[in-house]
């Protein structure tokens, strides 16, 4: 997470009062979180109010786009959401084309390669965060695997056209907030840092490739067993290993693996109290908005805080685009969870145990 820097109030170097980090929520990740929520879900409320409701991965992959840029100044901010959006819109292209022809496993598989290699050069040189590829590998897995039928291709793609404009212009509309509101509230309109630098040179820097290998190795571990497990929605797996192993150069975490997969388990729970009842369409729209506002508020905090958020959002999306019975969905989302933490806790041992060796020697 890009940091903001010490409020007002606060020393360099001290711990953040929770008095501090309510007056940063309100200055940042509240804004942020804002976005996020609206971005997701004001178009799945137009695809209720027009009947396409199973559409809705596409909505919600391309308002993902306002995940990007959050604090960045916004002559930075403009790059980075360009960016992002443009590259989400690509994958959820190939992944629809993929559904189209049926594509067989193998190239599903091949495919899931080129988005992670993909998601991680990009996102490495446009100075992009999250900079994992976490958003473009959910989106490219689900939307591949939706039956698509030749007459829906160009709809359900100008569905998440139109989602991911909206979020960019939700993402950029605060450059005219602040410039109106600005002067009169600056507590709630501050710390905009300079952050998303661009490395071209980033393509040739081995920890990106290293990055890219340790993605795409335990990826293909983790949907492989799924697949041989008979365990449904194999694609969890694969986004759980995606989502607990670092971006190139940062330090692997162990406790990450853990925090995924309590976080997940719990945030289960949660969803099923929601699902379980056979809760209305609006019910589920605001299940989405609530999990993606609370996700952007925490996942700098804590991140198995955070998937009590993530959980219900990414399993209600799914829910609603291809219904499934509903104990089914929420079993295989923990033991998929488990199998791709596992495998991604294996990695992280290994370089850690390589890092080591290499301390010695």
């Amino acid at each position: 997470m890009h940091a903001v820097g010490p409020g007002p109030d606060r020393e360099p170097g001290k711990p953040e009062s929770l008095k501090q980090w309510v007056v940063s929520l309100r200055a940042v990740q509240f804004e942020v979180a804002a976005r996020a929520a609206v971005a997701i879900a004001l178009p799945l409320t137009v695809l209720v109010l027009t009947g396409q409701l199973d559409w809705a991965a596409y909505a919600a992959f391309g308002g993902m786009t306002a995940l990007f840029g959050r604090n960045e100044p916004y002559r930075v901010r403009l790059r980075t959401v360009t960016v992002a959006g443009t590259l989400m819109l690509a994958i959820i292209t190939f992944a629809l084309i993929l559904a189209l022809v049926e594509a067989p496993l193998i190239v599903l598989t091949a495919g899931l390669v080129v988005v992670i290699v993909a998601g991680i050069v990009v996102a490495s040189m446009a100075g992009l965060f999250p900079a994992t590829p976490i958003f473009f590998v959910f989106g490219y897995a689900v939307i591949a695997q939706l039956p698509t039928p030749g007459d829906e291709f160009w709809p359900r793609l100008t569905v998440a056209v139109a989602s991911a404009a909206f979020a960019w212009l939700l993402t950029m509309s605060g450059w005219l907030l602040r410039r109106v509101a600005g002067r009169r509230e600056p507590d709630l309109y501050k710390n905009l840092v300079h952050g998303a630098l661009t490395r071209p040179a980033a393509i040739r820097d081995r920890r990106v490739w290293v990055s890219i290998a340790q993605n795409v190795v335990g990826a293909l571990a983790a949907g492989s067993l799924a697949i041989a497990a008979g365990i449904g929605h194999p694609y969890w797996a694969v986004v759980s290993v995606i989502a607990v192993l670092p971006p190139p150069g940062a330090k692997h975490s162990v406790s990450r693996a853990f925090h995924r997969m309590i976080g997940t388990t719990l945030g289960v729970g949660l969803t099923a109290l929601v699902l379980l009842p056979g809760s209305p369409v609006a019910v589920l729209i605001l299940v989405i908005a609530l999990g993606q506002f609370g996700a952007e508020i925490l996942i700098g905090r804590h991140y198995g805080a955070a998937l009590l958020f993530v959980t219900p959002l990414a399993l209600t999306v799914v829910h609603l685009t291809s219904p499934v019975p509903v104990p089914a969905l929420l079993v295989d989302r923990v033991l998929e969870t488990v199998l791709g933490s596992v495998i991604a806790l294996a990695i992280v041992l290994l370089v850690r145990a390589r890092a080591q060796l290499k301390k010695r020697h």
